[in-house]
């Protein structure tokens, strides 16, 4: 290659790249960085992040679930793209600071002063007038005045005249440096306290994600991050009487472990609630117990005032179960499960068999919490609740099962008492959770008192709730006899028999027996002992006496024997309870509204009880509560930078809007006795108050009214 085509190529190189340079640090460039950061952020604050990612397939389907994981919407601060636009805009503010900077220097030392006289007439604010006093004379008096009001004066004598030059509100220069300054402390600091740093360390020293179960203290090294971490943010749960020292770090294929140059003891979870329901405070007597000197430090934690122990600060986050204790009832739904009584632990499992023989099903019983209190908005109007984490019943109830009536009665909000939440999960995997309530809700719209037994398929939906009445010893005992005497054979014919024996009249048995068969058939449709469905299932409740009135009565009866057949049911089934207190020895229901309520809702609640997808449902009888409480722990060295970045945000911006730049000048000639004075004022914005200073100065140091 010729020294000639070499230099060529050089020369192309360097044009190329001071092209580079000058696109990284232009203004446009940075401005569509911050554009692209800013949507970044709105998404990262919309879109959950670092969820499971079943949790991102349960509510976007599998296609965008996919999607948000492949670009990493899930973890969009710690995505390898966002941290690339990040460097973009620090490297293209810091190119933008580097090639202003000297001259925001050099015009803050300069004052302009050999400007000509050609040039101030050029000017938008100019002036001219004659003046009293000698040139020099002059010269030092309109110095004074403007020095006396703030300005930076600077003489000039030259051969024919005085040149006066000052300047005022610089500092709107500055503002320019320190607002770009301040993306960058903002931006450095982020990444200080993100994602990045962890991430770095695990790569450096070989660390991985544990997306596995089981207790914390037998995660492998591998897993865990040491006490010198200079940077973190993660989880530590302690349950009440118990301390821990390890900090749980959300990542979006798992987790790593953070162990912690302290323990920290929780020796008292305290939570106040307001009259209407709402937590008003969270707080955690806890005690730090460092792990180098021994010492033990106790603290109090509540939300916006953390603790602080070697660097490291210390907040309420939430608060959970730790563990609570709790004793349930069985309650048999298909009518051939056995009543028991089982003990757990909340957090822990239980294995049930489901059947007998070599073919029973093995299913898991999964206690996943307890709720001491649940207040409830029954109100018609306010949907929104106040419970932090409540269920709103008026709006689950109104996707229950079955035909249940919806409530439309104004309540207040009331605490409904305790809960319980399970998962039932069968030899597959496969799960349903269910919520129910310890004790009977008076819903307000008439009817008895009724027990709720939530359930739903996925954690997307909503409970659906199943209502069963309270009988007038306010237990489940009534209905459950009804329920197990529904599915006895003799005692569904000896309530047929009793009801047409008191439905007619004696002298005529024949319309008796044609009660009795009517009566019979309706009774073993809804307790589901006939095939009804097109397949031959046996199916039950009232969905099986509108499949056979479909099938064998014309449609103009349907509702007139829709109604002769429901008042025959609730009579049979009057009676059948009758039946099932005899045998209790309880003494016989009175005919009256509130029996008529209770066998009302008792046969709603008998109707849904057939689509009920567990055989049994587990009541709560007695517990033994243990609260835990969750801490937020942090380690963030580019906090204190953040806040510089903010803080010459604040400045650089104010000086930008709200101080104004001036320079003005004088040049002042020799004319006769006197002086010719020619006066300029500029302005870095053109504004009336701009107008009105130029008009002061015009008036005081030349003499000249407007």
């Amino acid at each position: 290659m010729s020294a000639s085509t070499q230099g060529i190529s050089l020369k192309t190189e360097s044009r190329a790249l001071r092209s580079a340079v000058e696109l990284l640090s232009s203004m446009r460039f940075s401005i569509s960085l911050f554009v692209v950061i800013c949507i970044a952020a709105i998404i990262g604050t919309i879109l959950k992040q670092q969820e499971p990612a079943v949790n991102y397939m349960n509510q976007f389907g599998p296609f965008w679930g996919q999607l948000f994981f492949t670009v990493k919407l899930n973890a969009i601060y710690s995505a390898w793209w966002f941290l690339l636009i990040v460097a973009c805009l620090v490297v293209s503010t810091s190119l933008c600071i580097a090639r202003n900077t000297p001259k925001i220097f050099a015009d803050l030392k300069a004052y302009k002063e050999n400007l000509r006289e050609q040039s101030l007439k050029a000017f938008h604010h100019k002036a001219q007038g004659p003046l009293a006093d000698p040139p020099e004379v002059a010269a030092q008096r309109i110095g004074k005045t403007l020095a006396g009001a703030g300005w930076k004066v600077k003489l000039q004598q030259r051969d024919n005249g005085w040149m006066v030059a000052a300047k005022k509100g610089s500092a709107n220069k500055l503002g320019y440096l320190a607002a770009h300054s301040a993306i960058v402390l903002v931006c450095l600091g982020g990444v200080l306290d993100g994602d990045l740093i962890v991430r770095t360390q695990m790569w450096l020293g070989g660390k991985t994600v544990y997306s596995g179960g089981g207790m914390i203290s037998d995660v492998k090294p591998e897993h865990r991050l040491p006490a010198t971490n200079p940077t973190f943010r993660g989880n530590l749960l302690v349950a009440e009487g118990t301390q821990s020292a390890t900090a749980v770090l959300n990542q979006s294929d798992g987790i790593v472990l953070q162990d912690l140059p302290f323990a920290i003891e929780l020796k008292k979870f305290i939570i106040e609630h307001y009259s209407t329901g709402m937590p008003k405070l969270f707080a955690s007597e806890i005690v730090i117990h460092d792990r180098e000197t021994g010492e033990k430090i106790p603290a109090r934690v509540e939300v916006n005032h953390p603790a602080r122990h070697r660097g490291i600060e210390i907040y309420q986050s939430s608060f959970d179960d730790g563990g609570s204790s709790v004793r349930l009832a069985a309650v048999p739904m298909n009518g051939s499960a056995k009543p028991f009584e089982i003990e757990g632990v909340v957090g822990g499992s239980s294995q049930l068999t489901k059947g007998q023989g070599d073919g029973a099903e093995k299913m898991t019983l999964e206690y996943t919490g307890l709720r001491v209190i649940n207040v409830e908005n029954f109100g018609a109007g306010d949907k929104s609740g106040v419970d932090v984490r409540k269920v709103d019943l008026r709006e689950s109830i109104g996707a229950r099962m079955g035909a249940a009536n919806k409530t439309a009665t104004k309540k207040e909000l009331r605490n409904v008492g305790p809960s319980i939440m399970y998962k039932l999960r069968d030899a597959a995997g496969q799960a349903r959770e269910f919520h129910n309530y310890m004790l009977p809700v008076d819903m307000g719209d008439g009817g008895p008192p009724v027990y709720l037994m939530g359930l739903r398929d996925t954690p997307a939906e909503q409970f659906r709730f199943l209502r069963i009445p309270a009988d007038d010893r306010g237990g489940l005992d009534g209905f459950m006899q009804l329920r197990a005497a529904l599915a006895d054979q003799g005692l569904r014919d000896m309530a047929v028999r009793r009801y047409a024996a008191k439905a007619t009249d004696p002298s005529r048995p024949e319309l008796a027996n044609q009660l009795a068969a009517s009566a019979g058939r309706a009774l073993t449709l809804f307790a589901g002992g006939v095939a009804s469905t097109p397949g031959g299932k046996p199916t039950g409740g009232l969905q099986a006496i509108s499949d056979f009135m479909e099938a064998n009565v014309p449609e103009a009866e349907r509702a007139r024997a829709g109604e002769v057949l429901v008042r025959i049911l609730n009579g049979t089934l009057f009676e059948l309870a009758q039946l099932t207190r005899e045998r209790a020895g309880l003494k016989p229901l009175e005919l009256n509204e509130k029996t008529q309520a209770f066998v009302t809702q008792a046969v709603l609640a008998l109707s849904d009880v057939h689509i009920y997808p567990a055989p049994v449902a587990f009541q709560l009888k007695d517990f033994t509560q243990v609260q835990a409480s969750v801490f937020q722990v942090t380690r963030g060295p580019g906090r204190n930078i953040v806040y510089l970045g903010c803080a010459l945000l604040i400045l650089g911006v104010f000086a930008m809007l709200y101080v104004r730049e001036r320079r003005v000048w004088f040049w002042l000639t020799g004319r006769g006795d006197g002086t010719e004075a020619t006066m300029a004022l500029s302005s870095n914005r053109k504004t009336m108050e701009a107008d009105r200073e130029f008009a002061l100065l015009k008036e005081r140091l030349l003499g000249i009214k407007t």
